[in-house]
């Protein structure tokens, strides 16, 4: 169902269907046999600190703005987020499954909503986010995110009116 395909150039390799994916058919599933603690370049982030590294063909998978796969960390499956063609390559939104990424890049997807620069979840806005599937650990993580500000900000007014 999917191969990969050698690029010329900077860009290496891309993954594509090898034959027709239906929109939301389940197609590849992400092992978790091997996970660490810190994300690399080459890890799906599958929990709050937990990365996963056997992650056979779909370490090909590019990243998109307007992506075509859903992967589904919950249940460690990818999906057709649309109706994939043959020889269509495949790419999901990184920052659905990355709170920070090991390593940044420019984004170069070229759609009109494009985020630009691709650090992860942690450096988007809601808004942004809103506009796309995200996993529960990112969605955790956010929230954490938003109580630690929320407690230096009463502490910040506390001390500000104790003057």
């Amino acid at each position: 169902m999917l191969k990969t395909v050698k690029r010329h150039g900077a860009l290496g390799t891309r993954l594509v269907a090898a034959t027709r994916i239906a929109k939301g058919t389940p197609f590849f599933r992400v092992r978790t046999d091997r996970v660490r603690r810190q994300p690399t370049y080459q890890t799906v982030q599958i929990g709050l600190r937990r990365h996963a590294l056997s992650l056979g063909i779909l370490q090909y998978i590019n990243h998109s703005c307007e992506p075509n796969v859903i992967i589904d960390t919950k249940s460690r499956l990818c999906y057709a987020a649309r109706e994939i063609q043959p020889r269509e390559e495949l790419s999901y939104f990184y920052p659905s499954t990355e709170w920070e990424l090991a390593r940044p890049f420019l984004c170069q997807c070229g759609v009109a909503h494009c985020i630009r620069i691709v650090t992860g979840a942690r450096y988007l806005s809601a808004d942004t986010l809103s506009r796309y599937f995200i996993n529960q650990h990112i969605r955790e993580l956010i929230a954490h995110e938003l109580t630690a500000a929320s407690r230096k900000r009463k502490t910040q007014l506390r001390s500000t009116t104790e003057r």
